[in-house]
């Protein structure tokens, strides 16, 4: 990490400076920019990302008490650690978390349906897929990284607690804010906010009110879920394992953090819909289908019951079909109050942050006059389509399930159980949370240019491997360069041509970088830091022997800061000797090179020939806003 850049700090380097004028008082004003409902996940990596700019004033409501303390949901993708890798938390999560490594599926013996026997086993998470892994951390410590990250900020957002969200009003005039009641440990309260953010969960308030729909089906399948230490024989005790018996139903067993304890998702199977079930009714089922191996619960640390059906929203903004042309989303809605489905796959946090992630940088462009608000759309069309398909995929895979369960014949049970097999290892990138394809529209090019890169496709995230950094001799992973800042990327991978060559097509791009017609120029503020808008990295073919940082364009040696130090940290060169070279794992063409352009949320936007300047520049006109 960097920092000192304005001068010499004390302490904790990741505890900003407050702000000169907090936006953020411990009192919650009558007006905000954007007022965040609810404290999950969704609501809090939002804040998060918010809580870096002090001048925008954000704040979160939330009607419970306090913070959560447990339970809930705990699987964590590798693309969302990832995600928290632009918070600088990803090795706070994986150093605390249990790391799934394999998963191990479990069915009735053959010749003996009155056992259970392991049936098969796979690598959860197949190299070079990330350099992180699929995590387990409970929902309440995720939370917490993402608070105390928010504490930390410059503008030192909390959380305004036992604030219940009683309605939403969307004013006609394009100038009002929107108006929402709160009820507040003093009494009713209006807040009048430019932007309103429901992460208030499957009930949401915010949606019922500016009249969204959740629409599918329910169910009336209930799963009970516990966390437990507990002692037993079963062997693949501290493996993530889903277990099919015979006759009592089913079990997914995931191992928890800090070595001993375990999460049981029971299927209990169908109950009426206003039934309840007892920890007892739970662990008798859960001990009923791990038979004949033991399973002597110590202690209960967490148990709840849920139904959910598998329901998307009909669109996540406040503006119909008919009225985009004359109208901009105020307010927005993300996580469960988007889409519900069943925990199988482990996918709802993690999807509910993407939305916000997705969210998050655009509301700050618009804030911050970077661009106009029409840019708000985009939410809705790139996220709305995940969402469907996150559904269609989890319908997918409980249906498997349910049908290896319920076959009485062994062979068919058989055929369903390495059904299931088949789905884990084809949606591998889904859960991993790499499915993520946003289509070509204003954001996202096309692939005309994706030879010059093949594995950094347009609207995938970017794939990130490691470089050897120029100034420093490091060796360090080029994606994680990338800081949840609200900056554009832009990685010059360069041509065959030797880098100090000024007539080499990645000088030539340096040079229009640095000229009037760059973007760079023309939408990064005056008086702002060069790098204030667009962060601009350059990677050379040659080895860190051979070439010097020296040697580099001004453009990757910027001065900044109000001292005008200078940044040592964007030259790069590829691992060489090794099967790690970038340049061969992403497939870039050396001879002629590649500029990948990558969103301030992690997704490529386009690649381009290092000398498509016109183009690159005809790119941000779509939705930037002149600064000059």
């Amino acid at each position: 990490m960097q920092f000192h850049l304005n001068g010499f700090q004390t302490g904790d380097p990741k505890r900003y400076e407050p702000a000169s004028t907090l936006a953020n008082s411990d009192q919650l004003p009558e007006e905000v920019d954007v007022l965040i409902v609810g404290s999950g996940p969704a609501g809090l990596l939002l804040a998060a990302q918010l809580s870096t700019f002090p001048e925008i004033v954000t704040r979160v409501v939330e009607k419970a008490e306090g913070a959560l303390e447990v339970g809930r949901a705990d699987g964590i993708a590798c693309r969302t650690v990832e995600m928290f890798e632009a918070f600088g938390l990803a090795e706070r999560l994986t150093t605390e978390a249990y790391w799934i490594n394999e998963t191990h599926f479990w069915g009735p013996a053959p010749g003996d349906k009155s056992r259970i026997t392991r049936l098969g086993r796979v690598q959860d998470v197949r190299d070079g897929l990330s350099e992180f892994p699929h995590v387990i951390v409970n929902q309440a410590r995720l939370l917490d990284f993402l608070l105390e990250y928010m504490h930390n900020s410059p503008s030192r957002l909390q959380v305004d607690y036992s604030h219940e969200t009683l309605k939403v009003e969307v004013p006609e005039g394009a100038d009002e804010r929107v108006a929402v009641t709160l009820n507040t440990p003093k009494g009713k309260k209006t807040v009048r906010a430019r932007y309103v953010v429901g992460c208030d969960g499957a009930h949401s308030v915010v949606r019922e009110s500016i009249g969204r729909v959740a629409q599918g089906h329910g169910e009336d399948k209930a799963w009970g879920v516990m966390d437990v230490l507990a002692v037993t024989d079963f062997p693949d005790i501290r493996f993530k394992c889903t277990i099919q018996s015979a006759e009592a139903g089913n079990i997914l067993l995931i191992p928890r953090e800090g070595g001993y304890m375990v999460r049981l998702y029971v299927d209990m199977g169908n109950i009426a819909p206003d039934a309840w079930l007892t920890k007892e009714q739970v662990l008798k089922k859960a001990q009923a289908v791990l038979a004949p191996y033991t399973f002597d619960v110590k202690e209960i640390a967490w148990f709840s019951v849920y139904r959910v059906g598998h329901r998307v929203t009909d669109k996540f903004d406040d503006v119909d079909d008919d009225q985009m042309d004359n109208r901009t989303p105020r307010v927005f809605i993300a996580g469960d109050a988007c889409h519900t489905h069943t925990a199988k796959a482990g996918q709802g946090m993690n999807v509910s942050m993407q939305d916000t992630f997705n969210l998050g940088w655009k509301l700050m462009s618009v804030l911050q006059g970077r661009s106009p608000a029409s840019l708000l759309h985009t939410y809705n069309a790139e996220r709305h389509v995940i969402a469907e398909n996150l559904i269609e995929m989890d319908t997918s895979w409980s249906r498997a399930i349910g049908a290896a369960q319920g076959s009485d014949d062994p062979q068919g049970a058989m055929k369903g159980l390495a059904e299931v097999q088949r789905q884990f290892v084809t949606n591998s990138e889904f859960t991993a949370g790499f499915a993520t394809h946003y289509a070509p529209d204003l954001l996202t090019g096309d692939d005309t240019h994706l030879g010059l890169a093949t594995g950094f496709p347009p609207g995938r995230r970017f794939h990130s491997a490691e470089v050897i950094r120029l100034g420093d001799a490091k060796k360090v992973h080029l994606g994680h360069v990338h800081r949840a800042d609200g900056r554009w990327r832009l990685y010059a991978f360069a041509d065959m041509d030797d880098p100090r060559n000024p007539g080499s097509r990645f000088n030539q791009l340096m040079d229009f970088l640095a000229s009037k017609a760059s973007p760079i120029r023309c939408f990064t503020p005056q008086g702002a830091d060069p790098d204030a808008i667009f962060d601009v990295h350059g990677i050379i073919q040659q080895s860190h022997l051979e070439v010097d940082w020296t040697d580099m364009h001004d453009v990757l040696k910027p001065h900044k800061g109000a001292l005008g130090l200078q940044d040592y940290q964007k030259a790069h060169a590829p691992v060489l000797g090794t099967d790690q070279d970038i340049f061969d794992l992403r497939g870039i063409d050396r001879g002629a090179g590649a500029l990948v352009v990558v969103r301030p949320d992690q997704y490529v936007a386009l690649v381009l020939p290092l000398d498509a300047h016109d183009e690159l520049a005809a790119y941000f006109d779509r939705f930037m806003l002149n600064a000059q």
